[in-house]
Order: structure tokens, then sequence, then C-alpha cells
């Protein structure tokens, strides 16, 4: 790695000529030589918006029983809560990226950081569950300022493939140690402090931020950006809001005309979002790199793994704490393991990646979190604490090596003047990942829960509809009731659940092995 690298920041945005050819649009690379303890300082500071943004994406699973009980969501509010945050930031994401060619990457930067730590602050003593569903979509759009400089400054800093492998695994390590740190440490606060404390922890990531960004991140913009797309800000968000919503409904109400009909929209507006970027000569989502199939296998596999990774923690977290009857801390420390073995796996594939290709090593981590959704489909129902351990383990060490190797090759298979383009996508890929994980194979698991609970004699309507609604309502219900009908709901109620898990960890392996093969027939021309 060399010592120092001429120009402070250099920054690559696309431009699509007058025949379509790829055209540098802007090179920020003026400034002084960068030491390397400045270079790599400066992205230590870069990977806490990212840190922050993973631990908002996961910090909620241990605090979802207590803020169920405090603010008692419906099953579809209680899905809303985690994912409002995530998808609107998956929607803005990439027109953040606009925005900051405009404004200047780091002032976004710390707009957003500003922002995000206040209204933070506001989420914390929400007094409705509508009351955090909104601030939640507040933190999306907040949070949609923070990543767009992260991932594409990697490539423009790290030229040698080798380097920037390294640097990409630390890059994605930032995303596993904040899933690490957001169950931990939220478990921690919920079991001593209130729910709200789950939101506060990102004062101490972003005060750092806001201090050192200045000092150690040069500035850089577009001297010639390309228009706002307002109607494809528009229609990214139209693709995305109804066809959750319409999975959401599925789940609660059953097939019925309004989901069909939301589906059906979210389709048509994500058909005519890829067609008006198609169209466009400098595009807010350059969706042409899919054409380049390294590139397409490499984003369907990070965005399987997302998938995969935030169901888990979704049902497991509810099942350690509501069912198996841990605390919020020992809950989170079973699955301690599991996210260190994802951060480990993501660092030392980086030497492993440079002697066996895409192809073997991508599908090998892929085969082994498979194993890892199939011991819990096999064993749900034993409530094994060490099998919940094991798996995760395994689902953790394939999710680490396949999403480093994969975020790689998305910048590497890229042309170098349209690195900005390709992390766009990646991140874009990685939320809406955390987006379906959530409300995919958290509304199967509603809705087999649902179809599974028996009504129960002696059982009041309010109870019995709390009860049908979430676990955590059911599990408050028995615990008020008492007695044999409390005991008969417990039980009733945790045998739902965890026969939903068994069906939504079969749909897991499945995602996995749909992951494997895609990765072994679009990564088979790249080299290791």
């Amino acid at each position: 790695m060399t010592g120092a690298m001429t120009g402070a920041i250099a920054v690559v945005r696309t431009g699509r000529g007058e025949h379509g050819a790829d055209a540098p649009r802007e090179t920020h690379g003026n400034g002084p030589t960068r030491g390397r303890a400045r270079r790599w300082a400066a992205l230590v500071v870069l990977m806490l918006p990212v840190l922050l943004v993973s631990i908002d994406n996961t910090v909620l699973g241990f605090a979802l029983p207590q803020i169920s009980a405090a603010l008692a969501p419906t099953a579809a509010g209680q899905l809303w809560i985690i994912d409002a945050y995530p998808l609107v930031l998956a929607g803005l994401l990439v027109a953040m990226g606009g925005i900051g060619d405009r404004v200047g990457r780091r002032r976004l930067l710390l707009i957003g950081s500003t922002g995000f730590a206040l209204v933070s602050i506001v989420a914390a003593f929400a007094p409705t569950a509508e009351a955090l569903i909104a601030a939640r979509a507040v933190l999306g759009f907040f949070g949609a300022m923070l990543m767009p400089s992260t991932l594409s400054l990697l490539r423009s800093t790290f030229t040698v493939r080798e380097e920037r492998r390294l640097a990409i695994a630390i890059w994605a390590s930032g995303f596993a140690a904040g899933a690490a740190l957001g169950p931990i440490v939220g478990g921690l606060l919920v079991e001593h402090f209130w729910w709200g404390s789950v939101f506060l922890i990102a004062v101490p990531v972003l005060v750092p931020l806001l201090v050192l960004a200045p000092i150690l991140i040069d500035e850089s913009r577009d001297p010639a950006p390309g228009p706002v797309d307002l109607l494809g800000i528009v229609l990214s968000l139209a693709a995305m809001l109804p066809v959750v919503a319409g999975i959401k409904l599925l789940a609660t109400d059953g097939p019925g005309p309004l989901a069909f009909a939301l589906l059906a929209v979210g389709v048509a507006a994500g058909a005519w979002f890829v067609r008006r970027m198609l169209g466009s000569r400098d595009p807010m989502l350059d969706v042409r790199l899919f054409r380049r199939g390294a590139f397409g296998g490499a984003v369907v596999v990070n965005l399987l793994s997302v998938i995969a990774l935030v169901g888990f923690l979704y049902f497991v977290s509810q099942q350690l704490q509501l069912v198996i009857g841990l605390e919020p801390v020992a809950a989170a420390l079973v699955l301690v393991p599991g996210l260190a073995a994802m951060i480990v796996a993501g660092l030392v594939v980086v030497p492993i990646a440079r002697r066996v290709r895409p192809r073997i090593v991508v599908p090998a981590g892929l085969a082994l979190s498979a194993t890892g959704y199939l011991i819990v489909a096999l064993t749900a129902e034993m409530r094994s604490v060490p099998a919940i351990m094991i798996a995760f383990v395994l689902l953790g060490i394939g999710i680490g090596a396949a999403e480093t190797v994969s975020n790689e090759l998305i910048l590497s298979t890229a042309p170098a003047d349209r690195a900005g383009a390709a992390s766009a996508v990646s991140e874009t890929a990685y939320e809406l990942g955390a987006v379906l994980g959530t409300a995919v194979l958290g509304s199967i698991l509603t809705a087999h829960y649902r179809q599974v609970l028996v009504a129960l004699p002696g059982l009041d309507p309010s109870a019995a509809g709390a009860a049908r609604e979430t676990l955590a309502g059911a599990m408050g219900e028995a615990e008020r009731s008492g007695g044999e009908v409390g005991a008969a709901l417990a039980a009733s109620a945790a045998h739902a659940f965890e026969s939903g898990i068994a069906v939504t960890a079969s749909i897991g392996v499945a995602l996995m092995l749909v992951a494997l093969l895609v990765a072994a027939t679009t990564l088979r021309d790249t080299d290791g």
C-alpha cells in the first residue's frame, strides 16, 4: 500500500456522452498529499455513518417487545416501526447522492448527521406507535444523506485491487459491527432504561463525525451536475412503498383486491422507473450497469444476503426473549459469536479471494448460510440456544465472506469513471434488503402465526385480539390472565410463533440457495 496519495479525495461521476460513451464528469484531486495516517483516519470517519445506519437496522429487534408492550402497535404497525426507516432511506439514497453532487458531499454528510441526531432524540420520546413510525421515516430521510459518499470514495482512494479488497472488507465490517452492536447495545439499554434509549445511541456516534469530518475530509462536488430528477425520485418511492404495504396487507388481512392493487402499482412504477433511467443521458440510478453479468449477480447476492440476515435477527430476537425467556442482554449475547464470525469472515476472505475465484468463494459462503438456516428450520420448536448460536455462526460466516467479495466485485466490474453509480446501486440493494427482510420474512411469519394460533375459551375478545396481533401482545395477555388460561395462551402463542419460524427459516434456506446459484452462474468470468 502506498504511503501517500496525491489529492485529498478523488470523486468520479459519470455522464453519458452524445453517443452513449462513458465520460468522466469530475475529478477532485488538487489538494495536498494525504499521509497514510490521515488517509486511514478519514476512512474511519467515513465508516461512522455506515456503522450508525447498520445499528439502526438491527437495534429495534431487542427493543421490539418493550415497544409493543408500551405503545401497543398492531401487527402491521410493528412491522412499519422497523421498516419505515430503511424504506425511506432506500428510496432517497440515490437522489441524495445527486444532491450531494450539487451542494457538496461533505456538507450533505454534516447536514444529515445533525438532522439524524436531533430526530433520534424525538424518536426516543415518541408517545404513540404512529409517532414512532413517523420519526423513523424522518430518520430515513436524514440517513439517506449520510451514505452516498462512503463506498464511492473507496475506489478512488484504493486503486490497487488487493488494497481495495482490504478496504472494502473493513468497510463491510462496519455494517457487520453495527449489526453486532445494535442487539448488544439495545439489549443493555432496554434492560436498564426505557425503550426510547436505543435511539439515543446516534448522538455519541455522530458527535465525532461532526467534529472530525471538516478536519479530515475535503469537500467534493460535481462542477457540472446533472438535473435533479424529481419524477425519478417519486417513481422510486412509488415502486417500493406500495409493494411493502401490499406484502404487509397480505400478511395481516390475507389476499384481497387492495393488496393486489398495491403490488400492481408498485410493479408498474418500478417498470416506469427502469424505463426512465434507461432513457436518461444522466440517470440518477444507472441501471445499465446490470448489463454486466458479474455486477448484477453481485448485487443480487448482496440483496438476498441482507434479506436473510435481517429476517433472521427479526424472529430470533423475539424467540430468545419472549419464548425462551432470556433477558435482553442474555439474548443479545447468544448472537455475539455469529456476529463476530461475520466480521472475522469478511476480513479473512480477503487473502483467500486473491487465490480463489469468486465463483467458488461466494457460493461456498452461501452454502454455509443455507446450512445455518436449515438448522433453525429443523430445531425451531426445540428451543435450543446452542442450536441458534451454531446456526447464526454459520449464517454469519457465509454472509460475511460473500458480501465482502461481492461488494468488491460491484466496484471492480464497473468502469472506473462509474464508481459512484456502482456504489449507489450497492448501498440501495443493502437498504432494500433490510426492508424486505422484515417485510417479506416478517410478514410470512405473522401470517403463519395468526393461522396457527388457537382461539382459547375463557379469553375475552379484546385479549384475544391483542394476542392475535403480535407475539408480544399474546405473552402480555397471558401474563395478565394468569392461571390455566394464561398458561394455555402462552403455550399456544409460542407454538404458533415457532412453527412460523420453521416455515420462515425454510424460505431462508431457499433464498440462500438461489443466491448460491446466481453467484455460481454470473461470477464465473471474473478473476480471483
